[in-house]
């Protein structure tokens, strides 16, 4: 997210102050996607304007800052933005099939909403009407799996208090299925939504299509999660949920898809390269051929595979029968 500079430097404020255990460099970093130079000039901002600014106690080599309770509370105004984003984020999940996700949205939007003032509610109202029609989400076409809420609410039940749950598996046929036993880690989301789980027996987590659970059950038997596992590390080296062995990847689109893909990120390794005459070249390393050459259908004979041949192989032999992306 982009701001100017005195709004980054409030945004910070207040992110010092919400966090308990304070910010590091590398969090200002990532929050707000800076260099480490800039995010140093920011906590130095912070810290003048906020005399009362405390490097936290930790015993630990990264160092921490943050703000008392109710410091910039003045600043944290609620503004019909603030719950535009929020309306629209709910209208994502709900289009993306995640109706659980867009309930708890609007609940915080309405809880928000009983903070606020009469007064000041009825100037942000008519604002925020306004914004969520402009705004709005196209819908997006085509069929799209049901996953029942109560799915949802079961599984994040069992992973916030580490519990075991059992379900019923369905085949990818849909016609018969089998009963899976599972320590839940945690939810993918995307094209498809998955459940990150580890099996009875086995070494290393799975992927569970979330559409294909049913007869869901909490056990009463709890499990140990790793402390060193990371659902983000795990994932990290996949292009989707198909779990292979990373490898190079290089693909060249040609100068008209060049501006479109520019605007894609198909990897978090990724590099991009512009060529001399407008082509663009990406370069990552990842597993997951076959859901790439499902990807790389839609953008038609606008891409090249230059690496690896496998996924060339994977291809139609004439791409330009199949219509690029829109």
């Amino acid at each position: 997210m982009r701001y100017s500079r005195a709004e980054r430097l409030i945004q910070l404020a207040l992110e010092m102050q919400a966090a308990r255990g304070g910010l590091t460099i590398a969090d200002i970093e990532e929050k707000f996607d800076v260099s480490r130079r800039t995010a140093i000039r920011m906590r130095d901002a912070v810290m003048r304007a906020f005399p009362n600014a405390t490097e936290v106690p930790t015993g630990e080599r990264t160092k921490r800052w943050r703000l008392s309770p109710g410091v910039a509370q003045s600043f944290a105004e609620i503004t019909s933005d603030d719950l535009a984003s929020i309306e629209i984020a709910a209208a994502a999940m709900e289009r993306a099939n995640l109706p659980v996700h867009s309930q708890d949205l609007r609940g915080v939007a309405a809880k928000i909403r009983n903070l606020i003032e009469g007064g000041a509610l009825n100037h942000i109202e008519p604002d925020l009407e306004a914004l969520t029609e402009a705004e709005g989400l196209a819908h997006r076409a085509g069929p799209r799996p049901h996953i029942s809420p109560s799915i949802f609410d079961g599984l994040r039940t069992a992973i916030k208090s580490c519990r075991k749950v059992s379900f019923d598996y369905a085949s990818r046929s849909g016609r018969s299925s089998t009963r899976r036993t599972v320590a839940p880690l945690g939810f993918l989301y995307g094209h498809r939504h998955y459940l990150v789980a580890l099996q009875e027996g086995a070494l290393k987590p799975k992927f569970f299509s979330l559409p294909s659970i049913s007869k869901l059950k909490l056990e009463t038997d709890g499990f140990e999660r790793d402390p060193s596992f990371s659902l983000k590390e795990f994932v990290s080296h996949s292009f989707g949920v198909f779990e292979e062995e990373p490898v190079d990847v290089v693909w060249r689109f040609s100068a008209e898809a060049a501006p479109l893909a520019r605007s894609f990120v198909f990897h978090h390794s990724q590099s991009v390269e512009d060529e001399a005459d407008g082509k663009l070249v990406v370069r990552f390393r990842a597993g997951g051929l076959l859901e790439m050459a499902w990807h790389l259908l839609s953008w038609g004979d606008q891409v090249e595979v230059i690496e690896p041949a496998a996924l060339r192989d994977l291809l139609p032999k004439r791409a330009q029968s199949w219509p690029a992306l829109p």
